[in-house]
This record gives C-alpha cells, structure tokens and sequence, in this order.
C-alpha cells in the first residue's frame, strides 16, 4: 500500500519510543523505505542501532554531526520524504514545533520541511489536557500538521490513567496510508467481494424471535474498506440500524437461510467475509399465532440453522479464492478459533472476545486476532473501521497467491 513512499520518522524521548521500533516494521511490510532521527532524550528509550536496523540504514542524531552532514545534511532529510511521522511526539516536541524552534536536528528537519508531517502525540494525561498543549495543538492543526492519537489507557506511572497513550503503529500505519492516497490505487479493483454483515432473526412467532447480539458495524466497515479499495462488493444484511455503505450492492434478509440463499446467488466471487452473527438455531416450527402466557412455558423445539461458512468453504464450483470467517468468543478465544478455521475449512478467521466487560458487540471498536495456516497475529485494540482496512490490506496483498 506504501510501496515506493518515503517516511522520515521522528522519534520524540518518551517511553512510548519503544513503539515506534514496531512502526517502522509496519511501514516497511507496505513497502515504504524508512527513515529515522531520534532526539537526544529519545535515545535513552531506544538506541539508533536498533532503529537504523530495522530501518535498513543509519539512524540520525545530531545537528552537528560532520558525516550526517556530508553524507545526507538535515536539508535534504526534510526534503528527501513524502512524509514526516513524530512518533512519539512528546509535549516539549510539540512546543518546539509550534513555536518553531530550531535547536535540534528534529526541529531544524520539521522547521525546513515543506512536506506534510503527522504526529503521534504521547504524554502523560495532565501534560495533554494542560493549556500550554491545548494551544500548542491547535496551532499545530492550523499549521496543516496531521494528528493521529492519543488514545485512552493506563500509563506508564503508576496508578495513572487517561488520555495520553500514543496510537498504536496499525494505528499509524492506517493514517499515513490515508494521508499519502494508497487507498486511490485500488487494490481490489475488478474483484468481487461478498459480504454478511449483523445478526440473523428466527422467528418464533409474529412477534419473537431468536436472535445474535450483533450490530453489524464490523461487517457494513469491511463493505465500505473493500469498495473504497476498488471491489465489487455485494453485503449481505441481517437486520442492523445502520445505512448501506455507499457504493456497495446491499441485498437485505431476515434468516439464516435466506442469508445463505443470498450469499449463493452472489457467487462466483473471489473474496467471501462471512461477518454475520448467525443464529445457530432457529424453531422446528414457527406459529402464525402469537404465543400466549398462562399456559406454563411454551416448548420450543430447535433445530440447526445451515452452517453458511462451512457451506461455502466445502463448495466444490464457485468456492471463492480466499474465505475469511469470523469467531466470537467468551473464552480460550485463539484455541476455539484454530479449530474453526480448520474444522469448517475456512483460510483465515478473525476471532474477538465479545464477552460483556469489552464492549466490542455492538461497539465502535474491536481487537481482534487473525487465524490463518501460517500462525496468530494479535492485533490491537483499535477502531471498526481500522480493522476493516488493516483486513482489506491483507485481503488484497493475499490475493492472487495461495491462502495463509
């Protein structure tokens, strides 16, 4: 999604430095060649050695450093960049760079540039809500200066917790990508994609049903990331109150196997996300009258819905090339996710914990782990809509190649 790119990254002295080594390897996996200056207080969380590394060539330090200046000079560092990431951009970062001092490498480099920079802010809570930071960042923002974070969570001090926490590397990675246009390449462009988004309803009688506990905004966010990188996409609903993605053919049912119906028609395709909470059962026999208390609790026979992930996985015409399946779980969630993948014959699963205390059914964000042939990647907590472009990203890098 990067490839070709050049990122100058900027790593302010905070402990979230540790962070930005993964960063740099997020970049690199897009294809975007890396460089890095650390400032002097940054070193006593990370080493150049380290970042210079992972980065593929020297990492810069001083301002008067007689080689970096033959060799590179802090003018063609500023120049010599599609983009400039400050991560972690620290409170004295952002002062120096709204003020615009020039008393560092860092600072001399972002003073020279007159390309667009993004900062990762990362501090203590009362450092960010203090007035000096408040107007450091608005003026940052008027300046043209792209804000990726902070994020909520526990800080390094101990008992302290709040507003402050860099944005994790996905986190940045996904901002840099949008502010560079990767999504205008279309990597999906002229593949088809299907869809199943939300819960399925199975009627009980005119007024119950049963049903999953789903909102459908994982599923309607990955339509949208697929469309916006160019696929045809076709979304199968469940029941959800949300609008349908723009761009995208949204084919609307009530039941699993209406759902199953729909997904069948759409075929051939070359990707199927199967996203959908599925009721697994549904009743033996739905009345077309209501159900009436005081005759003591109705009996309800069930029987098993049809198991659409597996269904399509076993397909022997129009399976599509890559089938990525979704696992919800309470508990042992990789375990119960490994025996999925392998027991319903899907390439990838996306497991999550939606036990209660993480708010992630129904939420606006997930934290998910990805289950393919090769191992787990646990990525982290982050937005619906980051997971859906962090998956569309594998999604169009698979594509083309054997499943993983």
């Amino acid at each position: 999604m990067l490839n070709g790119k050049r990122i100058l990254l900027v790593i302010g002295g905070g402990i979230a430095a540790y962070k930005a080594l993964d960063l740099i390897r997020r970049l690199k996996e897009r294809g975007a060649a890396v460089r890095c200056i650390l400032t002097k207080a940054a070193q006593e969380f990370v080493t150049p050695l380290a970042a210079g590394a992972l980065a593929g060539e020297r990492a810069f330090t001083d301002l008067f450093d007689p080689h970096g200046e033959f060799d590179v000079g802090h003018i063609r560092l500023a120049r010599e960049t599609d983009l400039i990431v400050v991560a972690p951009a620290t409170a004295d970062l952002m002062a120096k760079m709204a003020g615009g001092h020039a008393d560092d490498l860092a600072s001399t480099v972002l003073l020279a540039t007159d390309r667009h920079v993004l900062i990762a802010p990362a501090m203590n809570p009362r450092m960010w809500e203090h007035a000096a930071t408040r107007r450091n960042l608005k003026q940052l923002t008027a300046d043209g200066v792209a804000v990726v974070g902070p994020n909520a969570g526990d800080m390094a001090e101990r008992g302290e917790h709040g507003l402050g926490r860099m944005a994790e590397p996905l986190e940045i990675a996904a901002a840099v990508e949008s502010l560079l246009g990767a999504g205008d390449a279309k990597p999906l462009a002229g593949k088809r994609v299907v869809v199943t988004s939300g819960p399925t309803h199975e009627p009980i009688d005119p007024v119950r049903y049963l049903a999953n506990r789903s909102s459908g905004k994982q599923g309607h966010a990955i339509a949208r990331a697929a469309a916006t990188a160019g696929a045809d996409v076709i979304l199968v609903s469940g029941p959800v109150n949300l609008p349908d993605p723009a761009g995208v053919k949204t084919v609307k049912v009530m039941t699993a196997r209406e759902m199953l119906a729909a997904v069948e028609a759409a075929l051939p395709a070359d990707v199927a996300v199967f996203a959908a909470a599925v009721a697994d059962w549904r009743t033996a026999g739905e009345t077309k009258q209501k159900i009436k208390k005081g005759n003591g609790s109705p009996k309800l026979a069930l029987v098993e819905n049809p198991d659409i992930l597996a269904t399509v996985a076993g397909r022997k015409a129009k399976r599509p090339k890559l089938i990525v399946g979704f696992a919800a779980e309470t508990d042992d969630v990789v375990a119960y996710a490994k025996d999925k993948r392998t027991r319903k014959g899907s390439d990838w699963i996306v497991a999550n914990d939606v036990s209660a205390e993480t708010g992630i059914m129904g939420g606006d964000r997930n934290k998910v782990h990805l289950v393919t042939a090769s191992g787990v990647e646990s990525w982290p907590d982050q937005s619906k809509d980051e997971v859906a472009r962090a998956l569309v990203a594998r999604i169009a890098a698979a594509l083309g190649k054997a499943p993983r």
